[in-house]
C-alpha cells in the first residue's frame, strides 16, 4: 500500500510539486496558513488539514517547503505543529531551505519523537517544480532516503543523497551562491555589451554557444530580454540563502569573498522595493550603478 504524504506549504513551489504527488497517484493531507491554497487542492482530491499536527496524524511521510528556518521551527515545533501530531515510525523531509545547524536540531527533536527526517532542499525554481524537474539534494540516512525516493522521483529529474544531516542544506548553499553569482555575472555582460552597442539577444546567443553557456541564462533569457521580473525566485528569499551560505563558512573557515558583495546587491535590490521580484533582477543592480537600461 502506497504511504499517504503530507504536505505544508503551498506556495510557488510547493503547490505544484504537491500537484505532481497527486497526479501520479499519491494520497495527499495538505496545510497551509492560507487556507485558500489548500482548499484548491482539496477540490482536486486531497485532503485539507487545518493545522500541521493534523496533517503529521494522517500521514506517513510529511513534506515541507516553507520560506526560512523561522518557518520550518514552527511547522515541526511549534503550537500545533508536526510534531505534536507525528506518528512513531513517521518520515520528514523538509525540502526547504534553511539553516543547516536549524536542520540539525529539529532532527534530532524529532528523533526523540521515534520518527526520522530527511532534508532535501531543490534547485530549479518555478519552472522545474511545476515540470518535475527539479534538482534535489538530500541529506541523511540511507535506508530514509531510500523510502522517500519514489516521492523525489516524482518531483525532481536529478535526485541524489549528498550525506548525513543537514549535507543537503550544505550542498543547497554551495548551490544559490552558484546561482547567484552567475546572474551577477550575466548583469554584467548584458551591461556591458548593451552600452557597447551590442544587442542583448545577441550577447545571450553568443555566451550560450561557448564556455560562459549556464542554465542561468537558458531559464532566465526571456525575463532579462523583457525586463519582466514576474518571480520564479523572489529575490528577497535568495538574499536569505546568501546569509545562510555566508554563516556556513563563517562556521566552516571558508572565505567566501564574491559571494558577500552579491550579498549586499540583494540587500540593495530589498531597500529598492525589488525584493519581490525574480532573483534576475539583479540586472536592475548593475544597470543603475552604470545607468544604462540594456536594450535602450
Amino acid at each position: 500500500m502506497a504511504e499517504r504524504v503530507g504536505f505544508v506549504g503551498l506556495g510557488i513551489m510547493g503547490k505544484p510539486m504537491a500537484k505532481n504527488l497527486m497526479q501520479a497517484g499519491y494520497e495527499l493531507v495538505v496545510h497551509n496558513r492560507s487556507p485558500e491554497k489548500a482548499e484548491e487542492l482539496a477540490g482536486e482530491g486531497a485532503t485539507a488539514a487545518e493545522s500541521p499536527k493534523e496533517v503529521a496524524g494522517q500521514s506517513d511521510i510529511i513534506i515541507t517547503m516553507l520560506p526560512d528556518s523561522p518557518d520550518v521551527r514552527e511547522a515541526l515545533d511549534g503550537e500545533g505543529g508536526v510534531l505534536e501530531g507525528i506518528r512513531e515510525g513517521a518520515l520528514v523531509v523538509d525540502m526547504s531551505t534553511i539553516s543547516p545547524v536549524v536542520t540539525g536540531e529539529l532532527a534530532a527533536a524529532v528523533r526523540e519523537k521515534g520518527a526520522s527526517m530527511l532534508d532535501a532542499p531543490v534547485s530549479g525554481g518555478d519552472v522545474g517544480a511545476i515540470e518535475g524537474t527539479l534538482s534535489i539534494m538530500v541529506g541523511g540516512s540511507e535506508e530514509d532516503f531510500e523510502r522517500a525516493r519514489p516521492l523525489f522521483e516524482v518531483m525532481g529529474e536529478t535526485v541524489t543523497h549528498v550525506g548525513p544531516t543537514g549535507a543537503g542544506q550544505v550542498t543547497k548553499a554551495a548551490n544559490q551562491i552558484v546561482v547567484a553569482l552567475t546572474i551577477e555575472a550575466v548583469s554584467e555582460a548584458l551591461v556591458l555589451g548593451s552600452k557597447g552597442g551590442v544587442a542583448p539577444e545577441k550577447i545571450l546567443d553568443v555566451l550560450s554557444g561557448g564556455m560562459a553557456g549556464n542554465k542561468v541564462m537558458e531559464a532566465k533569457r526571456e525575463k532579462f530580454l523583457s525586463h519582466t521580473f514576474d518571480p520564479g525566485f523572489r529575490a528577497e528569499l535568495h538574499h536569505k540563502d546568501l546569509g545562510i551560505a555566508l554563516a556556513a563558512g563563517r562556521e566552516y573557515g571558508v572565505a567566501l569573498p564574491v559571494t558577500a558583495i552579491v550579498d549586499q546587491m540583494l540587500l540593495s535590490m530589498k531597500r529598492k522595493g525589488w525584493g519581490g521580484e525574480d532573483h534576475s533582477a539583479l540586472l536592475k543592480v548593475i544597470e543603475d550603478l552604470s545607468q544604462h537600461e540594456t536594450g535602450s
